[in-house]
């Protein structure tokens, strides 16, 4: 048995330690993958916190079978779709963490900042597999729980995606060294 699992059955038995150790692990990912959707900081932790809330209120529906984070992504990423319609706006990517920003190399494809502000020329499903997988780890089989996809769909849409990337970077670098 993983330990996450001995966690939730601990949380499912009214100890409240084990839900702030869940906490302690899954918000720093949370937080840094709905940052890509606001530039909003109070929006962003409105999320994160409704997240966590809800999680805790309907943890006796989580089945297990999944990572919490797993669940937990997909509970951030419906409230937050639920604030935009609301509003009648689309999520727009903020990037705040650095982390993942490379330098061209030999001509290759990388992350570079200004592939960020194309992500916001996608849509939210393209942008969230690509975050997902790329920046945050997490396998198709993760993705397609937390976006209600198949996992072929998930794969399909990270290949597209890059493929559209690259072909901008081209279009941006390529362009530039003709100059």
């Amino acid at each position: 048995m993983t330990e996450e699992l001995v966690l939730f059955r601990q949380v499912k038995n009214g100890d409240h330690n084990s839900f702030r150790e869940l906490y302690n692990r899954n918000v720093s990912p949370l937080y840094r993958f709905m940052a890509q959707f606001t530039n909003d900081k109070d929006q962003l932790e409105d999320w994160v916190q409704r997240a966590f809330i809800k999680s805790y209120e309907n943890i006796n529906s989580f089945d297990g079978i999944s990572l919490f984070a797993t669940w937990l992504f997909k509970i951030a990423l419906n409230e937050m779709r639920m604030d935009y319609r609301k509003a009648g706006r689309t999520p727009q990517t903020s990037f705040i963490e650095e982390e993942h920003a490379a330098q061209e190399e030999d001509g290759e494809f990388v992350w570079d900042q200004v592939m960020k502000i194309w992500l916001n020329e996608i849509d939210e499903i393209k942008r969230s597999v690509f975050i997902l997988y790329e920046v945050e780890g997490y396998s198709h089989a993760e993705i397609a729980l937390m976006l209600n996809l198949k996992e072929s769909t998930s794969r399909t849409i990270l290949t597209r995606t890059k493929h559209w990337l690259k072909q901008k970077w081209n279009e941006e670098y390529c362009n530039d060294k003709q100059r």
